[in-house]
C-alpha cells in the first residue's frame, strides 16, 4: 500500500513537473519545492486544485520580469481545517524568501510594506484557499487580503476574470469552470479599480524617499493592474502587456501617441530593470486616470455602436482598430 501511494504520488508530481516545463528555473525550482512541501505536509489528495497564473506561465514568459512573482491558487478540499492551512503557511513564505520572490526585510521594513500587501496581495506567491470559499466567490478568503478593503476598493470580479482566463491547471479538477459563469463585471468595478490603483500609487509615492522600500515595484505594479483591468471591461480578455499596451496606445488622439509611447516604454524597461525614476514616478498617478477614463469612454462607444446595429447583428469592435478618444 505504501509503495502504491508513493507510485501514485510520483505519477502525479511528474505530471505537475511537465506543465511546468515552459517556464523559468527559478520559476520551475520554486514550484517543485512547493510540491514536495504540500505532499510532506497536507497531501496532494487533500487539494481540489492547482492553479498557475500570471506572468510565469510558459505562454507569458515575454512578460516575467525580475518584479514578477510566481503566483500560485492552492484549493483545499473542505475537510482540511483551517489551522492546519495558517500553520503551513509559515513553509510557504520560507520557499518564497528562499526563491527570491519575497524580500526577508527587517522589522520595519516589513511592517511598511505588508500594510499594502496584505491589503491587496501584491508580490504574494502563494494563495491558500477551501473549496467552499471559491465556489462562493469570496475574494478576501481566496486571495487572503484585507476584508473590509476588498469589499471598498478591489475590483473583485475583474481581478478574478483575469485568474480565470489567465491560468493554467496544475494539478485537480479544472475549478475555473465552477465560478466563471457567476463573475459579472459592471461600471462600478472599474471605479473601484480606479481608487484602488491610485492608493498604490500614492501610497508608492509617499514611500519613494526611502530606497530600501522598492517602492517603484508599487508604482509599477499600479500601471499593470490598471491595464489588466481596463482591458478586461474593454475587451473581456486577457493578453501580454505588449499587446495591451498597443491596445491602449492606439485610443490616444495621433497628437498624444509618441507622448504616451515614451510612458509605456519607459513603463516596459522599468519592469525589466527597476530603478527610481522620479519624472515616471510623477506621471503615474494621471497615467492612471487617464487608463481608466479611456477604457469607460471606450465601452460607452462600444454600447452604443451595438445598439444602433439590427438585432442579432452585434459584435464588438476589432480592438486592433485605431479609436483615438476625445476627452
Amino acid at each position: 500500500m505504501i509503495r502504491l501511494q508513493k507510485t501514485n504520488s510520483q505519477n502525479i508530481n511528474e505530471k505537475i513537473f511537465h506543465k511546468i516545463n515552459g517556464i523559468n528555473e527559478r520559476s520551475k525550482n520554486y514550484i517543485k519545492d512547493v510540491i514536495i512541501l504540500i505532499n510532506r505536509e497536507i497531501g496532494v489528495n487533500k487539494i481540489l486544485s492547482i492553479l498557475l497564473f500570471g506572468s510565469q506561465q510558459s505562454q507569458n514568459q515575454v512578460e516575467n520580469t525580475v518584479i514578477s512573482d510566481c503566483d500560485l491558487l492552492f484549493i483545499f478540499k473542505n475537510r482540511v481545517s483551517s489551522r492546519h492551512i495558517r500553520e503551513i503557511e509559515k513553509y510557504f513564505i520560507a520557499l518564497e524568501i528562499k526563491h527570491k520572490f519575497k524580500d526577508m526585510d527587517k522589522n520595519i521594513i516589513r511592517n511598511l510594506r505588508g500594510v499594502i500587501q496584505h491589503a491587496t496581495g501584491m508580490f504574494i506567491s502563494h494563495f491558500l484557499t477551501k473549496e467552499k470559499f471559491w465556489k462562493k466567490g469570496l475574494f478576501h478568503k481566496i486571495f487572503q487580503v484585507n476584508k473590509v478593503f476588498s469589499a471598498l476598493f478591489a475590483p473583485r470580479n475583474i481581478v478574478l476574470s483575469n485568474v480565470i482566463l489567465n491560468s493554467t491547471i496544475l494539478y485537480g479538477v479544472d475549478a475555473r469552470k465552477i465560478i466563471k459563469k457567476k463573475i459579472k463585471v459592471s461600471i462600478f468595478e472599474m471605479f473601484k479599480s480606479t481608487v484602488m490603483n491610485l492608493f498604490i500609487s500614492f501610497f508608492a509615492l509617499y514611500l519613494s524617499p526611502f530606497k530600501k522600500l522598492k517602492s517603484i515595484k508599487f508604482q509599477l505594479e499600479a500601471i499593470k493592474w490598471s491595464l489588466r483591468s481596463s482591458n478586461y471591461y474593454c475587451f473581456r480578455d486577457t493578453r501580454n502587456l505588449y499587446d495591451i499596451v498597443e491596445r491602449f496606445v492606439s485610443l490616444e488622439k495621433d497628437s498624444n501617441k509618441n507622448k504616451t509611447k515614451l510612458f509605456y516604454n519607459t513603463f516596459l524597461k522599468l519592469r525589466r530593470k527597476p530603478r527610481n525614476d522620479l519624472k515616471f514616478i510623477l506621471r503615474c498617478p494621471i497615467r492612471i486616470l487617464k487608463i481608466h477614463i479611456k477604457a469607460i469612454t471606450y465601452s460607452k462607444m462600444i454600447k452604443k455602436a451595438n445598439a444602433k446595429r439590427p438585432s442579432g447583428h452585434q459584435s464588438q469592435i476589432d480592438p486592433s482598430w485605431s479609436f483615438p478618444l476625445q476627452f
